[in-house]
């Protein structure tokens, strides 16, 4: 019988020849992942439920990220609790502040070379559908999930029906992807792949970057999606040869392509020509408009980064609009590079010193004000244009606050000029 991506992995994780959709699997996992809000409480249901160790020290992943560095004593006894069951377990994955290879647990992990093709991954996360831009399988689950897939190296899955993106075309200058996947969340709404995989196809996936194709599979749940995934091409393997280079020499992955025939409950053909830079208003991601559709609409604050739009292509990307720049008075601009990697690279490069002429704040990598934590809370009344994937009521601070998800090039401009605006409102502006 025909399969998808998703369910060839899921098959062969399962160690069957097919799987359905529908069906109930139990699948054994390449990688587990818990973060400094879901892996407490799931270290307490290991240890009450008298589990002892973990399945394989190499396939357990921890990454305090998100009140990191640590904001107040609460969080700083989550990071404590994450480093004990590290050190007691002798964890070769746990990413602490300050050491190689720490940051944002969803730029880490591809960067770190802990994900490749035909992988079968979990993380208490819902963001953990990132990997899909490898061509992997990877979804969010609940710390209980999250405990015994650490001590087992297994969780159950129920198989999902698929819906195909199909894309072509290039998108147009000063469009990314990130307007590509605020556009297709508009177009399909936030539950619009409920429990499904989004898989992208056509000859418009060779016109993405792996930075772009992070950030589509980074938002699939914001459509509701149990992942998305893209299939393997030239550029997959790169990434893989350049940051996994073990496992590309000894050809530690999987490959899988959707078969000709596979069943899918719809496809959705978007031409990328006709993407323009996006803008998700309050209070949800499907709530899309195109820049140059509204009203002007002034801004408190702007944060770039996050697990969505915070790696070294978009750093790049900022720094491209506003070198030469200023922040615009009363605004706000926090920059949150997703890496030490990035960060250092960023330095390296000049870039964090474009920021910092432009009047930005640059911060150390974490996911800070993305989910309300710290470095950049909204006041009442306050609105932020931001990089991040969610913009739900209260999500970076007071309920009363806005939040306007855009991508890089939007936040840049809308920086310079204190109200919501697109690059090409740039072209005389210094």
């Amino acid at each position: 019988m025909a399969m998808t991506m998703t369910q060839k992995i899921l098959a062969a994780h399962a160690g069957l020849d097919q799987v359905t959709a529908g069906q109930l699997i139990e699948a054994h996992l390449d990688l587990v992942l818990g973060n400094d809000v879901t892996a407490p409480p799931a270290i307490r249901v290991f240890e009450e439920a008298g589990l002892t160790e973990v399945f394989d020290k190499k396939k357990v992943a921890l990454v305090p990220d998100h009140f990191t560095p640590n904001k107040d004593i609460q969080s700083a006894e989550h990071c404590a609790c994450m480093r004990r069951f590290a050190r007691r377990n002798s964890l070769d994955h746990y990413y602490e502040q300050g050491e190689p290879g720490m940051g944002v647990e969803h730029v880490i992990l591809p960067e770190n070379g802990l994900v490749a093709p035909g992988d079968a991954i979990i993380g208490a996360d819902s963001h953990t559908c990132t990997y899909g831009a490898l061509g992997a399988f990877a979804t969010g689950v609940g710390s209980t999930d999250l405990a015994f897939a650490m001590a087992t190296g297994k969780t159950w899955f129920r198989v999902p029906e698929a819906i195909r993106v199909n894309l072509s075309g290039e998108l147009p200058e000063a469009v990314t992807g990130k307007d590509l996947i605020l556009d297709l969340i508009g177009r399909i709404g936030v539950d619009g792949a409920l429990y499904q995989s989004l898989e992208f196809s056509g000859q418009g996936v060779a016109t993405l970057s792996m930075a772009e194709r992070l950030t589509i599979c980074n938002m699939a749940i914001e459509a509701g999606g149990k992942n998305g995934i893209f299939p393997v091409d030239g550029q997959t393997l790169d990434y893989i040869r350049k940051f996994a280079p073990k496992r590309y020499a000894t050809g530690s992955y999987q490959a899988y392509e959707a078969d000709p025939d596979a069943v899918y409950v719809k496809t959705i053909d978007l031409d990328l020509s006709t993407i323009s830079q996006t803008v998700a208003f309050p209070h949800l991601p499907e709530n899309t408009r195109a820049v140059g559709s509204f009203a002007p609409i002034p801004i408190d604050q702007v944060v770039i980064g996050s697990c969505t739009n915070g790696r070294l292509e978009d750093m790049r990307l900022a720094a491209d609009w506003l070198r030469g720049r200023k922040v615009a008075k009363g605004v706000r601009l926090i920059i949150l590079p997703g890496s030490q990697r990035v960060w250092r690279e960023s330095l390296a490069e000049g870039l964090l010193a474009v920021f910092a002429d432009a009047g930005a704040v640059i911060s150390a990598p974490t996911c800070g004000p993305c989910l309300g934590g710290h470095m950049g809370i909204l006041a009442a009344g306050e609105r932020c244009v931001s990089t991040t994937n969610r913009n739900f009521v209260g999500r970076m601070g007071h309920p009363k606050s806005e939040v306007y998800l855009s991508g890089v090039l939007v936040a840049c401009a809308s920086a310079v000029l204190g109200r919501i605006a697109g690059t090409a409102e740039l072209t005389d502006i210094t």
